[in-house]
């Protein structure tokens, strides 16, 4: 576990509760649940369940706001016209007046929650700002973050209801009771989860430079922007689909206040063709990996296109390409 630096220490002292900035999201969702074709509900111990496209249709609009909720409330995601890919005219865009914390501190999917053994059992990775209140992974040490919230929310990339065991173990790591969780279900293969999905090609490319051992409090500012693919009618599909957008799709432009040679090196290591796994979809590459997520190179999970500008010297750095054939295979 790494101990905040003390640059980052001071950066984490300016941050606001995302918790706050999320909750007029949360609510905003819940009474516009059914122009957004979405159903909300409450489990037996009082916590709310919304469903983004499971036992309802959800649509584009709604995981465009579950990625702004996500996004802890300082993101803004957009779906524009204009893409790069003549047959894939769509594009979703995402910029954050915090990337840092809004990407790795909130929508990064990295709280694993389970319940139960066997083929009942419930597995789901968390993201949103619940996850700042728990702070259940070294991340948050490193970040030298922890929030605090009245009422939690956190975004379940799933296609099953959580049992109530599960909704009980949130509050229970959030200090708050049962009736303040709120969960929000995103099938993978739902228009709602491929937006909110997709709308993570910012936090990959931050994700990928934490992995790196990129200094963070050095990423000033960011945009983002990969193409909206179709929805796919099983998980396997639409999570290779979801991952190309960003693998052979994304763009991403980070503002870093590094010397040159540091912003020069970030650029030329970021992109997801640096990967030794690079080179098909990757639906492909997990069943040669054998559908196991730690044989594939985690330096494969990063946008296909990157820029870097150092802001001290106003130097860009472009690296990486679209792959607009690979695309083709993954999107048919």
């Amino acid at each position: 576990m790494q101990s905040p630096s003390p640059e980052q220490r001071a950066l984490a002292d300016q941050w606001p509760s995302i918790n706050a900035l999320a909750a007029p999201l949360v609510r905003a969702l819940k009474t516009d649940a059914q122009s957004l074709r979405l159903a909300t509900r409450h489990l037996a111990n009082g916590s709310t369940v919304i469903d983004a496209g499971i036992s309802v249709r959800g649509g584009i609009e709604a995981g465009r706001r579950i990625a702004e909720l996500c996004m802890g409330g300082l993101g803004q995601v957009a779906i524009n016209a204009g893409s790069p890919f003549p047959r894939w005219s769509w594009q979703i865009s995402v910029t954050s007046r915090d990337p840092v914390l809004a990407c790795l501190g909130s929508q990064y999917a990295g709280w694993s929650l389970s319940h139960g053994e066997g083929k009942s059992a419930f597995q789901a990775l968390g993201s949103g700002p619940g996850r700042a209140v728990a702070c259940r992974e070294d991340l948050f040490s490193e970040l030298g973050y922890k929030d605090s919230a009245q009422e939690i929310c956190l975004v379940l990339e799933t296609d099953k209801t959580p049992p109530v065991e599960l909704a009980d173990k949130v509050a229970q790591y959030c200090s708050v009771t049962p009736e303040q969780v709120t969960l929000v279900l995103t099938p993978t293969r739902s228009l709602a989860g491929t937006v909110q999905i997709v709308a993570r090609v910012l936090e990959v490319a931050l994700h990928k430079a934490h992995v790196l051992g990129f200094p963070l409090h050095q990423i000033v500012d960011g945009a983002g922007a990969a193409p909206l693919p179709p929805p796919a009618a099983d998980f396997i599909t639409a999570m290779s689909r979801t991952n190309d957008a960003i693998l052979f799709g994304g763009q991403v432009h980070l503002f870093v206040d590094s010397t040159d040679d540091a912003a020069q090196q970030l650029a030329h290591a970021l992109p997801s063709s640096a990967s030794k796994d690079y080179g098909k979809p990757f639906g492909r590459i997990f069943k040669d990996a054998q559908y196991d997520f730690y044989k594939i190179d985690p330096h494969l999970f990063a946008p296909a296109l990157v820029q870097v500008t150092a802001l001290a010297s106003g130097r860009t750095w472009r690296t990486g390409a679209l792959d607009p054939a690979l695309l083709e295979q993954s999107f048919g």
